[in-house]
């Protein structure tokens, strides 16, 4: 059953840094990994203007593919902004080892079937990310980690991927 690691954090806070450093070791290591990103700006769309997909979507279409020689991309409209993160995943997790969450906080943050790393800037985010956010906590890291924070942790690990990396991948691979 593939596992769901979810690294919470603010913008600018390490989350993108976190999971791309994990990627590539996990991957290197025989995991194969899938990542969901979420995407806050409510006009975002992967779709250009005047396009044809997005001239088949201006039709009426709810779902198109785009199929290339090296990618394949399905587009789903969808009418309201409700996010059903678990249809996603489902869509997702065949073949995969561990599907790497970026953001999602608000759906994730008091569930405890899901693994979480905190990313922070400083100490203010990092409370604010820890308070709710239930356990499985499995570190802490981000531009945080290079302050030394003053906040307590529960005993989290505080981690700096950029030299102590290889930490978190072991971390990461005992918890799974």
């Amino acid at each position: 059953m593939v596992k769901i690691v979810a690294v919470i954090g603010k913008s600018g806070s390490g989350k993108t840094s976190t999971i791309e450093y994990l990627i590539s070791n996990l991957s290197k290591e025989g995991f194969t990994i899938g990542s969901i990103k979420h995407v806050h700006e409510p006009d975002f769309t992967i779709d250009k203007k005047g396009k044809d997909t997005w001239r088949f979507a201006q039709a009426g279409a709810k779902k198109i593919a785009i199929i290339a020689p090296t990618e394949v991309t399905i587009i789903n409209k969808k009418e309201d902004q409700q996010i059903d993160l678990e249809e996603v995943i489902k869509k997702l997790e065949e073949g995969l080892d561990i599907i790497f969450l970026e953001g999602f906080h608000s759906l994730i943050a008091k569930r405890s079937d899901i693994f979480k790393i905190i990313t922070a800037k400083n100490d203010k985010d990092l409370k604010t990310n820890l308070d709710g956010t239930a356990n499985p906590i499995i570190a802490i890291t981000g531009k945080v980690a290079r302050l030394k924070p003053k906040i307590s942790c529960s005993g989290i690990p505080i981690i700096d991927i950029h030299s102590e990396g290889r930490k978190l991948v072991q971390l990461l691979k005992d918890r799974l």
